[in-house]
């Protein structure tokens, strides 16, 4: 989760988000290229003598200006639709997880387990522990195993909703009438915190959104006691 001073991405937690920061920072240098040859550019023509008492035309100079920026823009776009297309991949996922956007809450159910259906709330202020996290923590968690392809089927009750994990590289809306689904594989355990992205309403802020990822051990015994 983000902390104070975090001014670049969350450490990934998942192989979309490792992606995800590799396509950031293969931008980010492309821009920071562009942004000191224009500025050195800028500077020698603010600071030279030179002038050209006949010049009217520059057809070279002004192909060159114009094919640059179309090559740059290549090399920017092949890795960001490569990338569109890993995001978008399901293949033969081991467990469904159902996400049912509320005003202003979610609910969850594991379509491949009899019963498993919950509400996930906020925890009020006044019902936190040393160990929660305001506004951030939820009654009921949503967890799942590392090491396994999920997939999330979102969708929404009322209005337009958007379920959000920064550390897993997910942001999917959950729109009334439409299954829009997405594939995640967790790298490691631990808490991974979101919250409603989309303006769903006044309280959309207020609608948390905690996954807890553990070992498939773990999680067996955690399906057994919601069975029980």
């Amino acid at each position: 989760m983000s902390t104070w001073k975090t001014i670049l991405l969350q450490d990934s937690a998942s192989p979309l988000m490792e992606q995800l920061s590799f396509f950031h920072d293969h931008t980010l240098m492309i821009l920071l290229i562009i942004t000191v040859m224009v500025s050195q550019l800028m500077i020698t023509l603010f600071f030279n003598k030179f002038n050209h008492r006949y010049l009217l035309e520059g057809q070279l100079i002004e192909i060159i200006w114009t094919i640059l920026p179309a090559i740059t823009l290549i090399f920017i776009a092949i890795p960001s639709l490569r990338l569109i297309y890993i995001l978008d991949e399901m293949n033969n996922p081991s467990i469904t997880v159902k996400t049912i956007g509320h005003q202003w809450y979610w609910s969850y159910e594991y379509s491949d387990f009899k019963s498993i259906e919950f509400d996930s709330y906020m925890l009020p202020t006044k019902e936190l522990n040393y160990y929660n996290f305001r506004l951030l923590d939820v009654d009921n968690r949503m967890v799942v195993p590392f090491e396994t392809k999920i997939r999330i089927i979102v969708t929404a009750s009322d209005v337009i909703h958007s379920w959000t994990i920064p550390a897993l590289g997910v942001k999917i809306d959950g729109t009334p009438g439409r299954l829009n689904q997405i594939s995640l594989i967790l790298n490691r355990s631990g808490l991974f915190f979101g919250q409603c992205s989309e303006i769903c309403g006044a309280n959309h802020s207020f609608m948390p959104i905690v996954m807890e990822s553990i070992s498939p051990k773990f999680f067996m015994k955690w399906v057994l006691n919601k069975h029980s």
